[in-house]
């Protein structure tokens, strides 16, 4: 005799079965019709001609690509180091005993809530007109043309926008982490005579490594996913300094005519995710186990 569904079973699958017909249709179905797409000489519109490899063989000559890998490794290489530096230390902060700390780790997860091209035109507007104007006020230098403007420190301006957003979540992960470890292990140390610099070095960081794990992975992964900043600061100029993978693949695909093109653009720069993130957790992972 068939058993009969329960009414959580009936709930559970109420839940779920809409749920997977929407990650379907809007995330697993557009990432499969990519990856047919980049096998095509297909323009965004119209007929188009199966074209086998020749689109992932023309990426490597490609010197457009080449330049954007480059910003974009360049970056996120920066991007991470800097925002888990800055984390940490601000999250060591926040975890020791200082007045108003709940106001303070609110205050410092705003930037996380505002979107990114909200951010991004704010800041424009500010390297654009305050801070030149702040240069020719007070007669300072390097502050009386727009940082945006200049094809060899553009990216910096890009990368002050991008750590300034991210430092936001790092710093709550890494708050989770140090709440974690043992207060009768600073105890100890104390008793011991350990300086603040090697109890860090010997206690809370191999202690808080597993999170220090989680905020590297992500934190690089959403770097070389840069896209907002880029397209509210500069839309990758000036002369393509600072056109990122993801920007790249959006303006040449959608305006471009190079949809089959950059759709194989798209499909090597997700494995050249994956790969680094499986490296990171590898690598991490060891670490974590000799520490």
């Amino acid at each position: 005799m068939k058993k009969k569904m329960s009414n959580r079973d009936k709930t559970f699958w109420a839940v779920i079965i809409p749920v997977l017909i929407l990650f379907f249709t809007f995330n697993t179905l557009p990432m499969i019709k990519g990856v047919v797409y980049s096998f095509t000489n297909y323009k965004g519109y119209g007929s188009y001609d199966y074209v086998g490899f020749r689109n992932y063989m023309d990426l490597f000559t490609d010197a457009r690509v080449g330049k954007s890998y480059l910003f974009t490794f360049k970056y996120a290489l920066a991007g991470t180091v800097l925002v888990n530096v800055i984390s940490l230390i601000m999250a060591l902060g926040l975890n020791s005993r200082i007045r108003c700390k709940s106001a303070l780790r609110g205050i410092y997860f705003v930037p996380n809530i505002l979107g990114g091209l909200v951010i991004g035109y704010i800041f424009s507007f500010i390297f654009t007109y305050i801070l030149p104007a702040v240069g020719n006020t007070f007669g300072i230098g390097f502050l009386q043309n727009s940082i945006l403007a200049s094809e060899k420190y553009a990216w910096i301006g890009v990368l002050i926008v991008g750590v300034w957003q991210a430092v936001a979540m790092n710093t709550i992960i890494y708050i989770s982490g140090l709440q974690t470890v043992p207060q009768d292990v600073y105890e100890a140390c104390m008793l011991d005579g350990a300086s603040k610099w090697k109890e860090f070095w010997t206690v809370t960081l191999p202690l808080v490594m597993p999170f220090v794990t989680i905020n590297l992975v992500l934190s690089t992964k959403n770097f070389l996913m840069v896209f907002d900043q880029i397209m509210s600061l500069t839309k990758g100029g000036p002369a393509q300094s600072t056109e990122s993978i993801s920007y790249l693949i959006y303006k040449n695909g959608m305006d471009g005519g190079q949809f089959g093109f950059q759709s194989a653009n798209a499909v090597i720069f997700f494995l050249v995710i994956v790969a680094i993130s499986v490296f990171q957790m590898t690598v991490m992972n060891k670490k974590e186990e000799q520490l």
